[in-house]
C-alpha cells in the first residue's frame, strides 16, 4: 500500500509498504501524529491538556533524534544509500524540531497574541510538520529495508558460487570440503529468507516464497546423495541425470527468491497466476451485481464470453479420466443449464433497457438470483469431484507400493522388473500432476493456487528423478550410496503427498466455512543433514506402541493450541507484536501435534526435536516483548505479570536443553520426545494465561486514555521486539537495518519515562 497517514496528496505516495516490519515501526509515529492533529481546539485549555502536548511532542521529536543516528550511521556503512539517507534523515530531523516547537505551549499565562505560532495557532503548520516527518521516517526505513534485500542477494550470489564449484568437483575430499562451506552458506540464506518470508505482507508472496524455500529444503539433502552417487559412479549416466535435475532445480529456486524480494521478473513478465475456475465464478457473479446495481458496462456478448471461459475450464474435469461418471454427468447438466439461465438473465436485461417495462426490475433480480445460484451448485460440484478424487488417490498410495518395489528391483539389478515399475510410477506420476490442477480449479484462493502449482511441479520433477536414481541402482545393485540416493529421492515423494494432503484439508475447511487447519512451520534446512563429515542422522520414527503412549499428551497440545487461538482470536488488533508471536507458537506447537499422530512435515524424532527447539526460540522473543509490554503497567500489574514471564522464560530454557541433548538408544529417545511435547505443553498453558491478561490490560488503558492523548494512549499501539545489538560500530554485521530501526521507533511507546 502507499501509506498516507494524513491523508493528503502531498505524501509522498510512491514509497510503497511492503513489509510488516515497516508497517509496524510506522504505527506508533502515525499514532501520536494523528493525535496531535486532531486535537479539539477548545477556548479554554487546562494545565493537564498543555502538559500532554508538550510531553507528546518532545517525545516525538526526542525517539525521531534517535531513530535519525541510526539511520545516518546507516549511511555512513551504505554509500549507495548516502545522499539519499542522509536527505530523509534531514528531513526528519527538521520535521520533529518544528513539532517540538509547535507543541511548547505549557504555560497558561503565556499570551497567544505575542506571535510565537504554536500548535493551536499554526494548524496548517503542523500538518505540513506532520507530513514531512511521516514521509521522511517512511524514506528512511524503506531504505534501510533495501539493505535486507541486499543481504539476501549476497547471501544467494554465494550460495550460487559455491553451487558451481560443487557442480564440478572431481574428488570426494573436495566434495566434503566445499559441501561443508556449501551448508554453512544455505544456513544463512535460510535465516534470511525465512524472516522475509514472514516479514512480507503480500501473501501471494509468502506462498511463492515458502514453495521456493520448501524446494531448497528438500533438494539439500537430494544434491548430497545424487553427487556422491556421481563420484561415486562417474560413467553412469543415470546418476549424471539425476544430478543435474537437482542443480537445476536449485538454480531456479534460488533465482525465484530473488524474484520475490527484488520484484524483478525476467523478460518483464508480470505476477499472473493461470485461470481457475473459482476465480472466473467470482468475478462472473461481481458483473452480474454490477448489472443488478445498473453499474456493469459489460454488453451481452461479453458476458456470454465470461461464461464460455468459464465452462472451457470445466473441460478439464469432463474430460478427465479420473473423474467419475456421476460427476462428469452432473457437471456437463449444470453447464447446460448455465447456458441457459444466462440467456434468461440476457433477454430480462434487454428488456429492462424499456423504459416502459415496470415489472422489469423483479424478473431482473429472479433471474440474476437463478444465474448466481446455478454457479454456485456448479462450483460445488466441481469441489466434490476434486475432493473426492484427491482423496481416493491419496488413500490408494497412502502405502507406497510402486516405490518400494521400485527400491526391490533396482537391489536385484532386474531391469525388466524395473521397467515394468517405472511405467507405473509414470502412470502415478500423470494422475497426481492431473488432480493437482483440478485442486487448483477449486483452491479458492490465491495462496492456495500457488500452493497447488507448487505440489504439480514437485510431482513433476521428482517423478523422473525417482526413476533415473532406481536405474542407477539397478545398475550397481552393491552400491551403498546409489540405494541412499534412491531412498532420499522416495523420501521427497512421500512428503509431497503428505503435503498434498494438508493442502486439501485446507481447501476442505475453506469451501465449508472453517478456519482452516495451520500450516505447519517449515525450516530450512534440518540440522544434521549439513554437516561437515556428511555423515547423515539416522532418522528415527516413532512405533505403533509409541504413538499409542505419546497420543494422549498430544491430544492435551491440541487442546492448548485451540484455546490459544480462541484468545488470540478475541484481539482487536491481529497485527500486534504479542497476539502474532502468540499465534505463530501455537501453529508450531500444532505440528508438534500431528508428529504425535503420525501426521505433518516432522516426520522423524529429529524433525522434532528441531522444531522444539526453535519453539523454545519463539519464546524467547515473545519473552522479550511482554518486558517491553510490562514497562507500561503499574507496579500491582507488573508483579503478576513478572511472575508468569520469568515461567515462561524458564521453561523455554527447559525446553531447549532438552531438546539439545544428545541421546542414544531407542528408550532415551522416546523419553525425550515426551520430554518435548511435555514441555511445550507447559509453555503453551503459560502464553495462554498471558495473552488475555495482555489483551484485557490493553483495552483497560484504551477506555481510560483522554481526548487528546495523554501516556496512556501509547499503550494501545504494537510493540517491537526489542533489538539487541553493538550500538553503532558496525561490529555486527546485521546491526543496521529495518530491526535496529524498529528498536528506536519504539521507544514511542514509553512516553511516561520521558
Amino acid at each position: 500500500m502507499a501509506l498516507s497517514p494524513c491523508g493528503s496528496n502531498s505524501f509522498d505516495s510512491g514509497l510503497e509498504i511492503k513489509t510488516r516490519s515497516v508497517e509496524q515501526t510506522l504505527i506508533p509515529l502515525v499514532s501520536q501524529i494523528t493525535t496531535l492533529i486532531n486535537h479539539k481546539d477548545k477556548p479554554r485549555k487546562s494545565e493537564k491538556t498543555l502538559r500532554a502536548i508538550q510531553r507528546v511532542g518532545q517525545a516525538v521529536n526526542m525517539a525521531v533524534g534517535r531513530f535519525v543516528t541510526v539511520g545516518e550511521a546507516i549511511a555512513i556503512e551504505n554509500q549507495e544509500l548516502k545522499e539519499e539517507m542522509s536527505f530523509a534523515c534531514y528531513e526528519a530531523r527538521r520535521a520533529g524540531d518544528t513539532i517540538a516547537h509547535l507543541t511548547d505551549v505549557v504555560s497558561l499565562e503565556q499570551p497567544e497574541s505575542d506571535g510565537r505560532a504554536t500548535i493551536f495557532s499554526d494548524k496548517a503548520g503542523m500538518v505540513k510538520a506532520a507530513r514531512m516527518l511521516l514521509s521522511s521516517v517512511t524514506k528512511v526505513l524503506v531504505l534501510a529495508d533495501r539493505i535486507v534485500i541486499k543481504q539476501i542477494i549476497a547471501s544467494r550470489n554465494k550460495v550460487l558460487t559455491t553451487l558451481e564449484q560443487l557442480e564440478k568437483v572431481s574428488s570426494f575430499q573436495e566434495f566434503v570440503q566445499i559441501f561443508s562451506q556449501f551448508g554453512n552458506e544455505m544456513v544463512e540464506f535460510a535465516h534470511l529468507t525465512g524472516d522475509r518470508q514472514n516479514d512480507l505482507k503480500d501473501e501471494k508472496k509468502k506462498a511463492r516464497m515458502a514453495a521456493a524455500r520448501a524446494v531448497l529444503e528438500k533438494c539439500t539433502m537430494m544434491l548430497l546423495t545424487a553427487s556422491k552417487t556421481c563420484l561415486r559412479h562417474p560413467d553412469c549416466d543415470s546418476a549424471r541425470i539425476n544430478k543435474d535435475g537437482v542443480f537445476q532445480r536449485m538454480r531456479l529456486a534460488l533465482e525465484q527468491v530473488i524474484e520475490i524480494v527484488t520484484e524483478a521478473r525476467p523478460n518483464g513478465e508480470g505476477d499472473i497466476l493461470p485461470v481457475s475456475i473459482y476465480m472466473g465464478i467470482r468475478e462472473f457473479k461481481n458483473q452480474l451485481e454490477g448489472l443488478r446495481e445498473g453499474l456493469c458496462l459489460l454488453s451481452k456478448e461479453s458476458l456470454t464470453a465470461l461464461l464460455e471461459v468459464i465452462l472451457e475450464h470445466t473441460e478439464d474435469f469432463t474430460d478427465s479420466a479420473y473423474t467419475s461418471h456421476e460427476h462428469r454427468e452432473r457437471i456437463l447438466g449444470l453447464s447446460r443449464q448455465a447456458r441457459l439461465e444466462l440467456e434468461q438473465l440476457i433477454a430480462v436485461w434487454m428488456q429492462a433497457q424499456n423504459p416502459k417495462a415496470a415489472e422489469a426490475t423483479e424478473e431482473m433480480e429472479l433471474a440474476i438470483l437463478k444465474t448466481c445460484q446455478c454457479m454456485n451448485e456448479l462450483k460445488k460440484e466441481l469441489h466434490n469431484a476434486a475432493a473426492e478424487l484427491t482423496a481416493d488417490l491419496l488413500k490408494y498410495h497412502a502405502d507406497h507400493i510402486v516405490l518400494k518395489a521400485l527400491k526391490v528391483s533396482g537391489g536385484e539389478g532386474s531391469l525388466e522388473a524395473l521397467a515394468k515399475y517405472t511405467c507405473e510410477l509414470s502412470e502415478q506420476k500423470e494422475q497426481l500432476v492431473e488432480t493437482c490442477r483440478l485442486l487448483r480449479h477449486i483452491s479458492g484462493t490465491e495462496p492456495l493456487e500457488i500452493t497447488c502449482i507448487h505440489a504439480e511441479d514437485t510431482f513433476q520433477v521428482i517423478g523422473p528423478q525417482i526413476i533415473s536414481a532406481a536405474q542407477t541402482l539397478a545398475l550397481h545393485p552393491s552400491s551403498k550410496i546409489a540405494k541412499e540416493n534412491l531412498d532420499v529421492f522416495c523420501e521427497a515423494w512421500e512428503s509431497q503427498l503428505n503435503d498434498m494432503s494438508i493442502l486439501l484439508r485446507e481447501i476442505i475447511d475453506l469451501f465449508e466455512g472453517r478456519r482452516g487447519e495451520k500450516r505447519t512451520y517449515l525450516s530450512l534446512p534440518r540440522p544434521g543433514k549439513l554437516s561437515a563429515n556428511l555423515k547423515t542422522i539416522k532418522p528415527v520414527k516413532l512405533d505403533s506402541e509409541e504413538q499409542t503412549a505419546i497420543a494422549k499428551v498430544g491430544l492435551e497440545l491440541r487442546l492448548l493450541t485451540s484455546d490459544l487461538d480462541s484468545e488470540s482470536e478475541k484481539w482487536e488488533d491481529q497485527e500486534h507484536e504479542i497476539a502474532r508471536q502468540g499465534q505463530g507458537m501455537s501453529s508450531m506447537a500444532y505440528s508438534m501435534y500431528l508428529f504425535t499422530r503420525g501426521e505433518g512435515l516432522l516426520k522423524t524424532t529429529q524433525d522434532l526435536f528441531h522444531q522444539a527447539e526453535v519453539f523454545a526460540e519463539e519464546g524467547f522473543k515473545l519473552f522479550s516483548s511482554l518486558q517491553a509490554f510490562s514497562t507500561q503497567l503499574g507496579d500491582d500489574e507488573k508483579a503478576i505479570f513478572a511472575a508468569e514471564t520469568d515461567k515462561l522464560v524458564a521453561l523455554c530454557q527447559q525446553l531447549q536443553i532438552t531438546a539439545r541433548m544428545p541421546v542414544q538408544g531407542k528408550n532415551s529417545t522416546f523419553l525425550k520426545v515426551d520430554s518435548s511435547i511435555q514441555n511445550t505443553k507447559s509453555i503453551l498453558t503459560v502464553v495462554v494465561y498471558i495473552l488475555p491478561l495482555c489483551n484485557k490490560l490493553i483495552k483497560k488503558y484504551k477506555c481510560e486514555q483522554s481526548s487528546l492523548g495523554s501516556p496512556q494512549s501509547w499503550r494501545e499501539t504494537p510493540l517491537q521486539t526489542p533489538v539487541h545489538e553493538d550500538g553503532l560500530s558496525g561490529k555486527n554485521g546485521n546491526g543496521f537495518g529495518v530491526k535496529s530501526l524498529e528498536h528506536h521507533m519504539a521507544n514511542l511507546t514509553f512516553l511516561e519515562s520521558k
